[in-house]
């Protein structure tokens, strides 16, 4: 079939052609932005899941229906080592702009208390030139969120976003990818920050995106955290709407599948959706005509992994060290063993200790090599002593490697 009509988008954080399976996602914000808006009390939200699984599209489609509805939102991806204040600066700037300028004088003075917020990340006494400049106009105000304290500076500074977007009858919403990778003391201020609006009613909500130990990581920082969220699980499709993401966007080129290349094609990504749509491209590409059939999804199965196995799966095994692969391949191995014994482990952890065992190791000395898996973002543990990949049919790529 025509290349250049493929549909079919594999990329990170790329929106498919067809956001299948998020429904009742998409529809329950609504009613949170709605409620929010209106001053009525609604939780925050959490999204956590593996990688692929499509948590940075539902992320930009959450955002997207909050700016439809007029509200200021900013987005921002958390990394290791990188404090809060300047990335959430600059996305609360964007998201005072969305807002408006109905009252001038009220958005200068927030305005100001963001830029006072980003230049205490280079401290009181910092030179002009060694401060960051957010690109924000007007000048700082002294006195307010800007102590150096940053659970003290993010309760004010949300204290006075809320009140600017309460005045303008809206809200704000603010977007942060990669969660789990925001650093101790920025994760207990935001989760205060949270609690204070969770309290005062302000029209500001914070809407999280990470791996599945990100509650965890939460609920280490403030034991209030497991109220104070609403933690939404994205997982693989469902049969129906996985077809339904590689049928709709078919017919809108006039093309169709039959039903058992459907049915293939489900045995091949599992229902994830990023690989529903590496596995969707090299399908389109490589089938001669349309409706497409078993035999065609047989015969681009191997271009699909292919693909996955360089940009997906081998990006990341390359970042890790000749000791860490080892300890993941272990891993692996603990997951066939489990399987043959009877065990549904895609996806599952696996007891550190079994690891070590498999290595011929102690668990002590392997601790630097699964810190640093953890760091890298490749593993994660979600309860202690068991430790799990961070990527769905990672360890059926390392057994296929060898």
């Amino acid at each position: 079939m025509d290349p250049i009509r493929n549909p079919y988008a594999p990329g990170a954080g790329q929106r498919p052609p067809e956001l299948a399976g998020r429904d009742e996602q998409l529809a329950a914000f609504d009613v949170v932005l709605e409620r929010v808006a209106k001053g009525r009390p609604e939780r925050s939200l959490v999204l956590t899941g593996l990688r692929g699984v499509g948590k940075t599209v539902l992320l930009n489609a959450l955002r997207g229906a909050a700016v439809r509805k007029g509200w200021g939102t900013g987005k921002l991806e958390a990394r290791p080592g990188q404090g809060l204040r300047r990335p959430l600066s600059s996305a609360l700037h964007q998201a005072v702009r969305e807002l408006g300028r109905s009252d001038e004088d009220s958005v200068d003075h927030v305005l100001g208390v963001v830029k006072s917020f980003a230049h205490r990340d280079a401290g009181a006494q910092a030179r002009l030139k060694d401060q960051w400049n957010p690109g924000i106009d007007v000048p700082a105000v002294r006195g307010r969120a800007d102590s150096g304290d940053i659970e003290i500076d993010l309760v004010e500074l949300f204290t006075d976003l809320g009140g600017l977007a309460a005045d303008a009858g809206k809200g704000i919403g603010i977007f942060i990818d990669e969660m789990q990778d925001l650093g101790a003391d920025d994760v207990s201020a935001l989760c205060a920050a949270c609690h204070e609006l969770s309290q005062s009613g302000l029209p500001v909500i914070v809407v999280g995106a990470g791996l599945p130990h990100l509650p965890a990581v939460l609920s280490a920082s403030k034991s209030y955290s497991e109220r104070l969220f609403r933690y939404q699980r994205i997982d693989r499709l469902a049969r129906d709407a996985a077809d339904r993401a590689l049928e709709a966007p078919a017919a809108d080129e006039d093309a169709a599948y039959e039903p058992q290349a459907l049915a293939a094609m489900y045995d091949a990504t599992g229902g994830y959706p990023y690989f529903i749509q590496a596995y969707g491209k090299a399908v389109w590409d490589l089938a001669p005509r349309s409706p497409v059939t078993a035999a065609d999804v047989a015969v681009a199965a191997p271009e699909a992994e292919s693909e996955l196995a360089v940009g997906f799966f081998g990006s990341r095994y390359e970042r890790a060290t000749p000791g860490e692969r080892d300890y993941l391949m272990a891993m692996a191995d603990v997951a066939v063993a489990q399987a043959e014994a009877g065990a549904d482990v895609e996806g599952e952890a696996v007891l550190s200790a079994d690891v070590a065992a498999a290595l011929g190791k102690k668990p002590q000395s392997l601790s630097p090599a699964r810190d640093s898996l953890l760091k890298k973002g490749l593993v994660y543990s979600g309860e202690r002593g068991r430790i799990a990949f961070t990527v769905p049919h990672f360890g059926r790529y390392l057994r296929e490697r060898g």
